[in-house]
């Protein structure tokens, strides 16, 4: 036998062997470089039903993609991407955090875009009457008013720019109740733990338990806006730059319209 021949004989032994131990056999040529790919996608907490059902639609061309979520405050999660936590993708609530990772090089050049807008809203229980204005918080009948804490909440952060442009944030300091990230604010008025609350229409919009006094004036604030990028630490960029285009294509912006965001 040549040398060949032996090796040949040698290959066909031990395939006989696998299989008769139930082991599969894998050739070179059955497929395994296709494999999956994951991308995690850190965003603000207000936009978990939304990404949520754009995933599925994603997945429908892009089957060998699973898109992973690390939903929470802006603030924390560039905090967490800052401190080296593994995140293909940051979507905030607000251009400060992503402005804070673009200056210190973190993010891939020319990734960065805008998802969408929002608007800043007061919300009350259903049951809640007498409550017409931004002014009626002011009222004895008003204990607690919930607002996401505006140092890493960028709902906070608006919040408390439209009530210090309105006056009336010294008066009612003594009643905030500073939350997490935005969907606090809105279970603490859904609960009752707060009598109002301050949060996006898009939040408002997803709960029977509350409803909108008013929005608040867009003078009044920063443009809320949801900008996204691609982090350049990420393993999967080519991916995550896929994954980025979607979300800016017609189908996931009539989801986002479906729920209330305002894109272009």
């Amino acid at each position: 036998m040549t040398r060949r021949q032996i090796l040949g004989f040698l290959s066909i032994v031990f395939a006989g062997l696998l299989l008769a131990i139930g082991l599969p056999f894998v050739t070179p040529s059955s497929g395994v470089a296709q494999s999956n790919t994951t991308i995690l996608v850190s965003a603000a907490a207000s936009l978990k039903e939304v990404l949520e059902e754009i995933k599925p639609l994603y997945q429908q061309s892009k089957s060998n993609v699973s898109i992973n979520y690390n939903f929470g405050a802006s603030g924390a999660l560039q905090q967490q991407i800052e401190q080296g936590a593994p995140a293909d993708i940051f979507i905030s609530a607000a251009k400060k955090q992503v402005d804070a990772l673009e200056q210190k090089g973190l993010l891939v050049a020319g990734s960065r875009t805008n998802l969408a807008n929002n608007r800043l809203v007061l919300i009350v229980a259903q049951d809640v009457v007498g409550i017409t204005s931004f002014y009626n918080l002011t009222d004895s009948k008003i204990n607690k008013i919930a607002i996401g804490e505006p140092r890493s909440v960028p709902a906070g952060q608006y919040g408390e720019q439209v009530l210090k442009r309105l006056k009336l944030y010294d008066r009612v300091k003594s009643k905030l109740v500073f939350a997490n990230n935005v969907r606090q604010v809105l279970a603490a008025v859904e609960s009752g733990n707060a009598e109002a609350g301050l949060v996006y229409a898009t939040d408002a919009k997803i709960s029977n338990k509350v409803k909108v006094v008013v929005a608040a004036d867009e003078k009044f604030h920063s443009p809320i806006v949801y900008p996204m990028a691609v982090i350049k630490n990420s393993k999967n960029i080519s991916a995550a730059k896929d994954f980025l285009q979607f979300l800016s294509d017609s189908q996931a912006k009539t989801v986002l319209k479906k729920y209330g965001f305002i894109v272009s």
